[in-house]
């Protein structure tokens, strides 16, 4: 039992299932795999012949009597013969290699590709509260590093491991049939190279689990510091993040050392285990040969067969230790793909074609897990194509309530309802179709404009992008960069200014034309000449549409036609907006205590 709670027996049964589509593939793998066993056991033939009939006077071996007259009865037919066998043989062996290490490359990415597909589509669909609790790099390293697991198991592990089980089994076949003692002496480390394994493996297995955290924890500290360049600069902290990066990579480093010790040891014990039964067998061959039991020839085939016999018995003992770094890790793979989602869809979930744009929040309130209530009994009504502003102190719960708007969050008490029908009875595609967001700090991926402006419908026409922008006051702009649409903004848009950033996430929602707009602190992170023109081109998209804008900033909340005021998580006032020649005032409708109820 690891620490995620599955036994080995259950991680296998899981693996299997997960191979399935694959099955084909892997048959003809181990098939050619197979055909090495035979290959193997014909290799040291060659000498024997060469040994017994060519330089010493045996006759020939009984499968090659019936070839004498092609041989024309001469030692030089007979070693000619046993030379061209050995080139034969060689590239049989090597051809087959060729075609094994292909299939093998072919299958195993596949199956890689397959797996670390369902972990990102999976991931991507917990929820935030998953991610706010875990942190990105966590599961990025379980994709990206714990995912290949999958297929070191499948391909390079259990396809080898039972290989050499069937080469085992032929080895001591044809060892016992030239001299069973011999074959006996043999096989008595066998036991003993298995036990060693068995204690070993376990150790290394709690080892590889130490390993697996620490590197997570590195790739954290190294997401951390790249995400935050720019502060980490600022203030001249690239020394001290070095230093906190090395002391989370020294663990890792030590734990490394602690596996590297421990497989040496076993290396060491089964390599002496090796020795000491070859060397029972050499010393017990030689009196044979000199007793006449076995001849030259037989000896040296023995003595090759051993090799061959220890060789499949030292793979069984690595792969079974080898297994356990690649076992931890598809638990820890199939860990992630355990994590159900907070925010579930029913199986009746209702469609929603077009909504009305109807909001209620019913004695709502909201809780992290583990942590203090972040919203309590907010209750307030928003009519169709209506505007409301949201006012309050950093922290006080307006972007949870958007949160919750989204179904981001699930309320931990009360209803979200959109025209009157609980958000959780509506199918999440449908319902996260409703909105169009433009967040404070404007989220762009490393493609070109046109490719974001088109993020949400990413059927549009180039004719329909132009007029999303135009609409935003943002084609002036792309259209005097040197490619236009077409020109790459860099990660997360560094390469534009944080106006242009804007405008282009307001020409997304532009196209997207969902009922509800919501504006989270659009204005904020811009000078005043520049939230001119971004208010211009938001004004424009609020026609028609329910709009719920939350800033600091009373200019961005001149257009709102109702304004909530959230204090400490609670909702402490509801006004009506009304603009003066110096921006707005509000007046107080009537107490949250009583609106909506």
């Amino acid at each position: 039992m690891d620490k995620t709670g599955h036994s080995e027996l259950v991680l296998y049964r899981r693996l299997l299932r997960q191979v399935t589509p694959y099955w084909p593939h892997l048959a003809a793998l181990f098939l050619l795999n197979l055909l090495s066993i035979p290959l193997l056991l014909l290799t040291p033939l060659p000498l024997k012949i060469v040994v017994d009939s060519v330089i010493g006077s045996q006759t020939l071996p009984s499968f090659l009597q019936g070839f004498e007259s092609v041989l024309s009865h001469s030692s030089t037919g007979v070693l000619v013969f046993s030379v061209g066998l050995i080139v034969v043989l060689a590239f049989l062996l090597y051809l087959r290699g060729l075609l094994s290490s292909l299939l093998a490359t072919y299958t195993g990415e596949k199956l890689l590709l397959a797996f670390r597909a369902q972990l990102f589509d999976h991931t991507q669909r917990l929820s935030l509260s998953y991610h706010d609790t875990k942190g990105t790099s966590d599961s990025i390293y379980r994709i990206q590093y714990d995912a290949p697991s999958i297929q070191w198991i499948a391909v390079h592990g259990m396809i080898p491991f039972i290989t050499a089980a069937f080469t085992l089994v032929g080895m001591i076949y044809i060892t016992t049939r030239i001299d069973w003692e011999l074959a006996m002496v043999a096989l008595a480390v066998a036991p003993v190279m298995l036990f060693l394994t068995h204690v070993f493996r376990q150790r290394i297995g709690r080892e590889w689990w130490k390993v697996k955290e620490f590197e997570s924890l590195s790739m954290s500290v190294v997401q951390e510091v790249l995400g935050a360049l720019r502060v980490v600069k600022a203030y001249g902290q690239e020394d001290h993040e070095k230093e906190r990066f090395l002391r989370h990579y020294y663990k890792n480093v030590q734990g490394q050392v602690r596996l590297a010790s421990i497989s040496g040891v076993l290396e060491l014990l089964i390599g002496l285990t090796i020795a000491a039964g070859t060397a029972a067998t050499l010393f017990i061959g030689v009196h044979h040969v000199q007793s006449g039991i076995l001849t030259l020839g037989s000896l040296l085939l023995v003595m090759a067969y051993l090799a061959q016999l220890y060789s499949p018995l030292e793979t069984i003992s690595r792969k079974m230790v080898d297994l356990q770094a690649s076992l931890v890790s598809a638990a820890r793979a199939f860990t992630l793909l355990d994590e159900t989602h907070d925010v579930a869809e029913k199986r009746d979930a209702l469609p929603v074609g077009r909504a009305s744009g109807a909001i209620t929040f019913h004695d709502v309130s909201f809780a992290y897990p583990g942590g203090p209530p972040v919203l309590r009994n907010i209750s307030f009504d928003i009519v169709p194509g209506s505007r409301v502003g949201i006012r309050g102190m950093t922290g006080a719960g307006k972007t949870t309530l958007i949160s919750l708007l989204t179904r981001f969050y699930e309320p931990t008490a009360g209803q979200v309802l959109l025209d009157g029908i609980d958000l959780r009875n509506y199918k999440l595609r449908d319902l996260r179709d409703q909105f169009a967001i433009v967040l404070q700090d404007p989220v762009l991926f490393s493609t070109s404009i046109a490719e974001n402006i088109a993020y949400a419908r990413p059927q549009a026409s180039e004719e329909e992008i132009i007029e999303a922008a135009k609409f935003a006051n943002a084609h002036d702009f792309i259209a005097r960069l040197p490619n236009g649409y077409e020109t790459q903004v860099g990660e997360r848009g560094m390469r534009l200014s944080g106006g242009e950033r804007q405008r282009i996430s307001l020409a997304r929602a532009f196209l997207k034309d969902a009922p509800i707009l919501i504006l989270d602190e659009p204005t904020s992170s811009v000078d005043a000449r520049t939230e001119a023109v971004i208010v211009g081109a938001m004004v424009r998209l609020m026609q028609g549409r329910t709009t719920v804008i939350i800033s600091h900033r009373l200019s961005a909340l001149k257009n709102s036609d109702v304004l909530l005021v959230i204090q400490d998580g609670r909702l402490s006032a509801v006004t009506s907006v009304v603009p003066t020649a110096g921006g707005v005032e509000g007046e107080v409708m009537r107490p949250a205590s009583e609106h909506g109820r």
